[in-house]
């Protein structure tokens, strides 16, 4: 191998990495974009194959979210 050879090989390379973590990190950006906005598939659950849908609770974080009020009438 001759310096040639190993100068192109060595840009080559590094050209390459700097490629694949372009990449990666354009992939985890458009999962994390993604993620935010993305539900969850059930696919044959009994859930899945009902035609209303199950009822949805309120969870205690949800509660303590919420600011206290007073209904003034």
């Amino acid at each position: 191998m001759d310096m040639d050879q190993a100068a192109v090989w060595l840009a080559g390379s590094i050209l390459f990495a700097l490629g694949m973590i372009a990449i990666i990190a354009g992939i985890v950006a458009v999962n994390n974009i993604i993620a935010k906005y993305w539900k969850p598939v059930r696919i044959f659950t009994a859930d899945s194959w009902s035609i209303n849908p199950p009822a949805r609770y309120v969870t205690d974080e949800e509660l303590s979210k919420v600011a206290p009020h007073l209904d003034q009438k």
